[in-house]
């Protein structure tokens, strides 16, 4: 299951590297200017939020099957779209598609993540995230090469595909299709949390928003703080984004042998450390020092969603853990959404030195919020640390209340 995991989420990465190195050759093929190009993104978010609260249910009602369907699908939606996409009306289509599959995609992948790491006891959610982001910038690097040796816009989206159907198939294969009495037996006891509702998870959500929120605005401004602040030529401010994902991807993997305990720790320590790396960037006299604070930016911002989703996915029952991770998940996303937007509303109203020090305020704000919240929440990250252990997922004792049912719902 671990294995699977990882190669679905090695696909999903594959699939965000091709697109985000292809953008200006989809813009050209469309023929559509930068507004238009700008308005038919924003279908991405459309199609994807929806698609996300529909996927957890989904999950919980016909089980794994769900993300071996939708992972095996993106890589063809993108495909099409790459060939498909000859005007507005074609690219918005397309990319409304592409914003509802990879969004289904997304809560399925951290959902059988969730119950992996769960069932086996040792890292995968962090880890995971970690192989998402490196494929990201491997992708990245090798359409840039397909780019420069003039192949067709389909090469890279057509191999993606590829490495998406099989991914999907080996899902399928290695995934059960429902919680098995075995799995029962294997899953260890959560807190007796499904009375909550869904609060928790929205608490949670609000968290991973600010996260999102600061990891995206670098991401989509890193470059341009380069080239137009620091007068960087255009081939030095490309490389920011890759070198802020390269980071992110190395921060997952040192991370995600920490232990459950710690995970309070992890989001403050993260927080503060994205908040110091970006104060850096917008004090930043040349190039070299404002990469050390995108370094530092990105290894604080890194570790954040990923713990939060770690903390829900151990304190939920797997009959529920589909519905608990959209709301979470879709929630977050918000923040990805918007984190951009905030840049480019404070970048016009005080320039983009100004706008690093709003960013840096997000990461100060979720540091503040975090112990708040995590016990608003009710979801302990010190008192369920995975074992696999023949534990029951029935009726756990509780030092207040004794034999309540287990496990959490987010039902309306």
């Amino acid at each position: 299951m671990t294995v699977s995991t990882f190669v679905a989420f090695a696909a999903f990465g594959a699939f965000w590297g091709v697109w985000g190195a292809s953008v200006p050759h989809v813009q050209q093929q469309a023929g559509v200017d930068d507004g238009q190009l700008g308005f038919a993104l924003l279908f991405v978010g459309a199609g994807a939020l929806p698609a996300m609260l529909l996927a957890g249910r989904a999950l919980d009602r016909w089980g794994p099957v769900v993300a071996a369907v939708v992972i095996g699908t993106l890589g063809s939606t993108g495909a099409g779209l790459a060939l498909t996409a000859v005007n507005l009306a074609s690219l918005c289509a397309g990319l409304a598609l592409v914003g509802a599959i990879s969004g289904a995609a997304d809560v399925a992948m951290n959902a059988v993540a969730g119950r992996a790491e769960k069932m086996s006891g040792r890292p995968v959610i962090t880890r995971a995230h970690g192989v998402f982001s490196g494929l990201v910038v491997l992708a990245s690097l090798t359409t840039g090469l397909t780019s420069a040796a003039s192949l067709p816009l389909a090469v890279p989206f057509v191999t993606v595909a590829a490495l998406s159907l099989t991914a999907g198939a080996f899902l399928h294969k290695t995934l059960p299709t429902d919680i098995t009495e075995q799995e029962h037996d294997h899953l260890p006891a959560t807190a007796p949390t499904n009375r909550r509702g869904i609060a928790p998870f929205l608490l949670i959500g609000t968290l991973g928003a600010l996260a999102f929120a600061s990891e995206n605005a670098h991401q989509s401004w890193s470059a341009v703080f380069a080239h137009d602040v620091l007068r960087s030529g255009a081939g030095l401010s490309a490389v920011a984004p890759a070198v802020f994902a390269g980071v992110v991807a190395i921060a997952r993997f040192s991370i995600g042998g920490v232990k459950p305990a710690h995970a309070r720790k992890v989001l403050l320590t993260g927080a503060l450390t994205a908040a110091a790396g970006t104060t850096l960037i917008a004090a930043a006299p040349t190039l070299l020092v404002a990469a050390l604070g995108l370094a530092a930016a990105a290894a604080g911002t890194a570790v954040l969603f990923p713990t939060l989703l770690g903390i829900v996915s151990r304190n939920v029952e797997e009959d529920h853990r589909g519905r608990a991770t959209s709301i979470v998940t879709t929630v977050s996303y918000l923040g990805f959404v918007v984190g951009p937007v905030y840049v480019g509303l404070w970048a016009d109203a005080v320039g983009l030195r100004g706008a690093m020090l709003a960013v840096a305020a997000l990461a100060i704000t979720l540091s503040i919020l975090t112990p708040a919240l995590l016990r608003l929440s009710g979801l302990n990250s010190a008192t369920t640390t995975p074992r696999p252990q023949t534990e029951s997922l029935r009726p756990a004792p509780h030092p207040a209340r004794t034999h309540q049912p287990s496990g959490c719902s987010p039902s309306h």
